[in-house]
């Protein structure tokens, strides 16, 4: 057949134009309606549920409440027990993830170490092969490389913008104290405006 196809200029130009179809209609439907039909199917339930909290605020009832955190489909799990309680009951809390063996993780470990002396702080230790345990919170401040300081605001001051902040790396006595300290900033604050 290849031998037909090189010896046969009329073939070729067939296939060639054969192709060129092909590609086109491939092209031509991808391009086409497929990315409007979606758009229309995502737009009529997006007017839908819209329509859906208007009607229930005219009706003059509340809408729903939103489901709590780990409770709906493919949600993560909440965190652990002894970690929601001491959120609940106001503590600051902070949170490392190691992984064992690191020179600068036993050198963190030592310094969230003195954390304990400050008093309303739990501290917890998560080695990183315990890290699914732990993984709304690691979700939650995009956890990416470890050491990593998760500190997290006591629930009273958690209002209106982020409640867990992440340092990285090498962090001194210091600076974890310090961190625990921005956590539990009870002051106003100001836009930044480069």
């Amino acid at each position: 057949m290849r031998e037909k196809l090189n010896d046969n200029p009329m073939a070729q130009v067939a296939l060639v134009g054969v192709l060129l179809v092909l590609a086109a209609v491939f092209l031509l439907g991808k391009m086409g309606g497929g990315a409007e039909e979606e758009e229309g199917g995502e737009s009529v339930a997006a007017n839908a549920a819209v329509a859906a909290v208007e009607t229930e605020l005219e009706a003059g009832s509340e809408p729903a409440p939103l489901p709590a955190p780990g409770s709906g489909p493919g949600a993560p799990p909440p965190p652990p027990r002894p970690v929601v309680a001491a959120y609940e009951a106001g503590e600051t809390v902070a949170v490392l993830f190691v992984s064992n063996g690191g020179i600068d993780d036993r050198l963190v470990k030592q310094a969230v170490g003195r954390l304990d002396a400050m008093g309303d702080v739990a501290t917890f230790v998560v080695p990183t092969r315990q890290l699914a345990r732990y993984v709304s919170i690691a979700q939650g401040v995009d956890l990416n490389r470890v050491p990593a300081l998760v500190v997290i605001r006591p629930k009273d001051l958690s209002k209106g913008y982020d409640s867990a902040s992440v340092h990285y790396g090498f962090q001194s006595a210091e600076s974890v104290i310090q961190a625990v300290v921005d956590a539990r900033y009870r002051g106003g604050t100001l836009a930044y405006h480069p």
